[in-house]
């Protein structure tokens, strides 16, 4: 049997409930795998101020794949501290969003950087504080995007009529070069710089410490998760995943409401104990 070195889960869908908690058995998890040495990492779309949220609310010192791996965070000291950040060119963003533009007229963007998140007003008027873990009316607001010298790390799209996942469809059959398009399942379309994934980040973060593919187990449940789970030596998929994602798991583990990664986590922990 493989040994698994390092756990990484995604978090919305995945690690969290359907209320966007940490359960208290998914808690004591992830201490009892790092007390018998197994890493784990939170691998998200989320960005760095809702991820320091969900950490101190459940006690979670590790490592995070943020901005669907175009940051990367070290919790281990209480604060966050930024390790990595990949940026968007901003003549590569401006020629993407000018694309989608054309494919959906009526779309509007908001950019995201490690520390900021800039919005135009109508991408504002769209949201609610759940969507971004931001309230519109705190939002910082451009008329037009991108801004010249921003930097970016992400550009969320979202439209008045199309759902998410429709807009995001009708990206990735027409093509946008130059960025990564992906989608969480969250209310918006997301696009990282071209190559920038979840997997990407777990590569680099794993390289540095010695630990191999097959040393690896990641837990996803949407679109985004799929370059990990690709990647990885043990691929899994809660219960309640897109079609999509569990025909690419290896196993399929309770859902998220089930505490499916508490129950791995328990397991793989058992084994090292």
């Amino acid at each position: 049997m493989i040994r698994i070195r390092l756990v990484a889960s995604d978090l919305d869908g995945t690690l969290l409930r359907s209320d966007r908690t940490v359960s208290p058995r998914t808690a004591r998890a992830m201490a009892a795998a790092r007390e018998v040495g197994i890493e784990v990492v939170w691998a998200t779309a989320r960005a760095r101020h809702s991820v320091d949220e969900l950490a101190r609310s459940c006690g979670f010192r590790g490592e995070a794949i943020c901005a669907n791996g175009a940051v990367t965070l070290d919790l281990a000291g209480g604060t966050p501290e930024i390790t990595g950040t990949v940026s968007i060119e901003v003549a590569e963003a401006l020629a993407a969003m000018e694309r989608v533009r054309t494919l959906a007229p009526g779309v509007v963007f908001a950019n995201v950087g490690a520390t900021t998140f800039v919005a135009e007003p109508e991408y504002a008027a769209l949201c609610d504080y759940t969507d971004h873990h931001r309230h519109p009316h705190e939002m910082t607001l451009a008329e037009r995007l991108p801004l010249a010298g921003g930097r970016m790390v992400k550009i969320v799209a979202r439209h008045p009529e199309l759902s998410s996942g429709e807009l995001y469809r009708l990206a990735a059959e027409a093509g946008v070069d130059g960025v990564e398009l992906t989608h969480s399942g969250a209310p918006y379309v997301e696009m990282a710089a071209s190559g920038v994934s979840k997997a990407s980040a777990l590569e680099r973060l794993c390289a540095a410490r010695g630990i191999g593919a097959d040393e690896v187990a990641v837990i996803g449940d949407a679109v985004n998760d799929v370059p990990m789970l690709i990647w990885a030596g043990t691929a899994l998929a809660p219960a309640n995943a897109l079609p999509e994602v569990l025909a690419l798991a290896d196993r399929v583990l309770p859902s998220n409401d089930d505490d499916g990664v508490a129950r791995y986590l328990e397991e793989v922990a058992g084994r090292r104990a």
